[in-house]
């Protein structure tokens, strides 16, 4: 029988394992996820120039980028994207749509109610939650500091 415990374990991994670059991953990741927003900022002056007022352009902004983002997550092109560009598709927006979409398609063959409905906010419910949850502390706290 062999020998082989926790450490030996572990030796071998460190042996295996490619080392990761981690400079390299985190500039990918800025420049793409700065290449989204550069790329919502440029909607938003699209929309300015073509009549949309200050407050309305943001709010397009924000539909137009889900909906690119659901649609690319649908053909299988966002996957691909975040495959090679890691963090910089978890912007919110772009992320966040992605998190909705991933779950409805996987789970499509289990039917629209047991499936898509049930499963469709598996990844972005917590997300939810928490950020609401966050928002109420938040504005307690700012509203404890104002009256103090």
């Amino acid at each position: 029988m062999n020998n082989f415990n926790a450490e030996d374990y572990k030796n071998l991994v460190a042996l295996k394992k490619e080392p990761s670059p981690i400079l390299k991953n985190c500039l990918w990741a800025f420049f793409v996820g700065g290449g989204i927003c550069a790329v919502g900022e440029g909607l938003r002056l699209l929309y300015m120039y073509l009549g949309m007022s200050d407050t309305d352009a943001p709010t397009v902004v924000s539909i137009t980028l889900v909906f690119v983002a659901a649609v690319l997550t649908g053909i299988g092109v966002f996957d691909k994207l975040a495959r090679h560009a890691g963090a910089g598709t978890l912007l919110p927006i772009t992320g966040f749509a992605n998190s909705v979409v991933s779950p409805a398609i996987d789970n499509k063959a289990e039917g629209w109610v047991m499936g898509v409905g049930a499963k469709i906010f598996i990844i972005a419910g917590p997300v939810i939650l928490y950020g609401v949850l966050a928002g109420v502390v938040y504005g307690v706290i700012y509203w404890i500091i104002g009256i103090l």
